[in-house]
């Protein structure tokens, strides 16, 4: 039979692929993880911005690409978006509970630093990263915004969609929990080891609270609150 369905590929003479819908939307997401990557690579190389321009750019970009990756998945599937976490339900209950588990958290994390730091583990010694400090209030707005993206992104991420993932493929609530903090603490390695431990305990708490409250609020209030402290409070303080 010929190929008259624009849905078949040129090596798929007898399957069906997706249609056209599904393969523009599939590419928009391709697109959005490399395009933006391509053009900063232009701009440094231009020197069109400062080294933290970049990077908060970069960052928002590369984050919420993920995002889009991961809301393709689940429309793909026929999964409701309620299944990562997006959920409205009792908003401000929930964003006065993460400020409140926010506290707790910040004061576990630090001890857990400071006991790490003090039995010889290596660590950062607390000291921001140089492509994350700010020397203007443009760039300390700048800055705030880019955490704001990081919290929600970071939260659908490593919460929403890998502890639903996991949690399938595992049958564990608690191998969820240990795999992606693992996973999450893998990209703070700028910290040293104390550091990355300190992280893995807060995406545990993070993901314990999720699993808790079925709800992606809470544990964005306490990620954007850690991250805001850290990054933008204690160097202004400083």
């Amino acid at each position: 039979m010929a190929l008259s369905d624009d849905r078949r590929g040129p090596a798929s003479d007898d399957l069906s692929g997706p249609d056209r819908k599904t393969q523009f939307i599939e590419l928009c997401v391709f697109l959005s993880l490399i395009f933006p990557t391509m053009v900063l690579f232009f701009f440094v190389r231009h020197q069109k911005f400062a080294g933290l321009d970049i990077t908060i750019l970069a960052t928002v970009f590369h984050d919420l690409a993920f995002v889009g990756l991961i809301v393709f998945f689940v429309w793909r599937n026929g999964e409701p978006v309620k299944r990562l976490g997006w959920s409205a339900g009792q908003f401000q209950r929930e964003v006065w509970l993460g400020i409140v588990l926010f506290v707790a958290v910040f004061m576990a994390a630090s001890l857990l630093d400071r006991f790490l730091t003090a039995s010889g583990v290596s660590s950062s010694h607390g000291s921001l990263p140089s492509f994350l400090k700010a020397k203007s209030p443009a760039q300390y707005a700048a800055l705030t915004l880019m955490i704001v993206v990081v919290a929600f992104a970071e939260e659908t991420i490593f919460r929403g969609y890998l502890i639903l993932r996991l949690r399938s493929l595992t049958g564990s609530d608690l191998g969820a929990i240990v795999i992606s903090s693992v996973i999450f603490s893998l990209g703070h390695g700028y910290e040293g080891t104390a550091g990355m431990i300190t992280v893995f305990f807060i995406g545990a708490v993070l993901a314990t609270v999720y699993i808790w409250r079925k709800n992606l609020v809470a544990p964005m209030v306490i990620h954007f609150l850690q991250d805001f402290v850290s990054i933008v409070l204690l160097p202004l303080m400083k």
